[in-house]
């Protein structure tokens, strides 16, 4: 995909990742739309890098559709939709319900409402390009959060799916799936922080992958390495994740940890 003159969505847009792929296309000669829940926050971000943007509350399916409603109005059609937001909040089962449903309609439903409202308009074009941000923990896990882990399998499910029913049909589809980036998100995952790129690399390998087309992004070395052991060895790589868990868990708690040769801090899950 050649992104001059391209109408591209991106949500989550007010800071991290989603500022950071904004700003990118926007030097790349595309017509950019920043969204966020965030209105002051966003408005000012987008004023800054030259692109419009609209507030939506991706939480709720009306706020995607309006977004949605409001690009195709303004702009007449979206060539790239990058549905990007999400949250990192919940810990294990004993995580409220109100908090899994929440995390769920952001990391998940988000992807599945953008896809709802935006595909009539791609298959009456015969084209169209869905970016979803989903995670190293729709492949690997999440040490910290279960609710995380949870639905972003669930979004990279859903993004494999959208993928393979409507390749004949114009449709296509990227799942970017990071491990640990330098945004705000990881602030209090001290493992993460230990391999995190920075939001430019980031961007850099996404923008590559998009232009060729490819379904997986990924950012570290580590995640492909991890899932084949994943699939080769659903025992090996179990007990390997235990014990990752207790080394990140004592970084949490300030204790300094060595780590054995070959077995440096793997970033298993990215927000």
């Amino acid at each position: 995909m050649d992104f001059q003159n391209k109408v591209i969505v991106v949500t989550g847009a007010a800071s991290g990742i989603g500022l950071a792929l904004a700003t990118r296309f926007v030097q790349e000669g595309a017509t950019v739309i920043a969204s966020d829940r965030n209105l002051e926050g966003g408005e000012a971000q987008a004023a800054q890098i030259g692109a419009r943007f609209v507030p939506a509350d991706v939480s709720q399916e009306e706020g995607v559709a309006d977004l949605i409603a409001d690009v195709l109005g303004h702009e007449g059609r979206i060539d790239l939709f990058c549905s990007n937001a999400g949250i990192a909040v919940g810990a294990g089962p004993e995580t409220e319900n109100r908090v899994w449903d929440l995390i769920y309609r952001v990391n998940v439903m988000s992807h599945v409402w953008a896809a709802r409202h935006l595909l009539p308009h791609y298959l009456e074009r015969g084209e169209g390009y869905f970016l979803n941000t989903a995670s190293a923990a729709g492949l690997l896990t999440e040490l910290h959060s279960a609710p995380y882990a949870v639905t972003k399998h669930g979004a990279l499910a859903f993004a494999e799916w959208l993928a393979i029913t409507y390749a004949d049909r114009g449709i296509r589809v990227s799942c970017l799936c990071p491990e640990g980036v330098q945004t705000p998100m990881i602030q209090n995952a001290p493992i993460l922080q230990q391999t995190a790129i920075s939001t430019d690399e980031l961007v850099d390998v996404t923008l590559r992958a998009l232009r060729e087309e490819r379904f997986l992004i990924t950012t570290h070395p580590t995640t492909l390495a991890g899932f084949q052991l994943k699939g080769q060895d659903y025992g090996t790589w179990l007990g390997k994740m235990v014990r990752l868990r207790g080394k990140a868990m004592a970084l949490l708690e300030g204790q300094q940890v060595a780590f054995p040769a070959g077995e440096a801090p793997r970033t298993e899950g990215h927000p």
